[in-house]
């Protein structure tokens, strides 16, 4: 296999050491730390700083983590704020569809809903906020589980079973989650509970990573069509307001 590379193991090393000093650092400092050349450093700091990965406050100056990095993670998401970010819009997707409409983010091995909009046809509900869902048996934890670039098979590892139709085995979701990705919204029928299926999309922030997922859950019959398949109109809904929230909610941290 091809080995390292060097230029880029020294600036991580560059980008570490700024990290684990509060205080800014001059190049002098940074190469005699690494027990780098000057002129080694003061190459890869140039390239650093001309992508935005460190700055400094005067040309010649000493150097700290720049605003790049935050941007390139994204920066953490208050749920809260999402939440007041998907109020109107959530609540718009409820009419159109008819359907309850939930809001949720990752929470450790489960997708916690933080936001829930009860179906409009005046029936009882009981409201969902702060349940935990798991997230290989949702339509909304799938979309959450898409936007990890780590999740992946491992041998004999099942995953818990809610129903005769609960996707257990890790490779089975794993080639799911692909799909997921490339047609941008996840879709799960009684994986969870019999005669429940969800429809979900990704809620994205300003640089384009998965921070949530906004969508509907109801009875399959009202889902899905004849076939099982959640129906083409209420996915292009869900995804639709999907794109809405996410283009509000990076209008708005910019």
């Amino acid at each position: 296999m091809p080995g390292s590379i060097q230029s880029i193991e020294r600036a991580a090393a560059i980008l570490h050491l700024l990290a684990d000093n509060p205080d800014r650092l001059g190049l002098g400092e940074i190469a005699d730390t690494l027990d780098l050349a000057k002129t080694t450093t003061h190459g890869l700091l140039k390239t650093l700083l001309a992508v935005g990965f460190v700055e400094q406050s005067t040309v010649g100056g000493p150097y700290r983590l720049g605003t790049g990095l935050g941007r390139l993670a994204g920066d953490p998401l208050d749920p809260n704020a999402l939440r007041s970010r998907a109020l109107n819009w959530a609540d718009a997707l409820a009419g159109r569809t008819g359907e309850s409409v939930r809001v949720a983010v990752a929470h450790g091995d489960a997708a916690l809903v933080i936001h829930h909009v009860f179906r409009p046809d005046d029936s009882v509900q009981q409201l969902a906020v702060d349940v935990e869902l798991p997230l290989h048996a949702c339509a909304f934890g799938k979309v959450l589980l898409a936007g990890k670039t780590a999740f992946g098979p491992r041998q004999d590892d099942l995953l818990d079973s809610y129903t005769a139709r609960t996707v257990t085995s890790r490779r089975v979701l794993a080639r799911e989650l692909v799909e997921v990705r490339r047609r941008g919204w996840a879709g799960e029928v009684g994986e969870f509970a019999e005669g429940v299926a969800s429809i979900a999309a990704p809620i994205r922030n300003e640089v384009g990573r998965t921070v949530a997922a906004i969508g509907i859950a109801g009875s399959t019959e009202r889902l899905c069509n004849p076939r099982g398949e959640p129906r083409p109109k209420l996915v292009e809904h869900v995804r639709s307001t999907a794109r809405s929230v996410s283009r509000d909610l990076a209008t708005r941290r910019r």
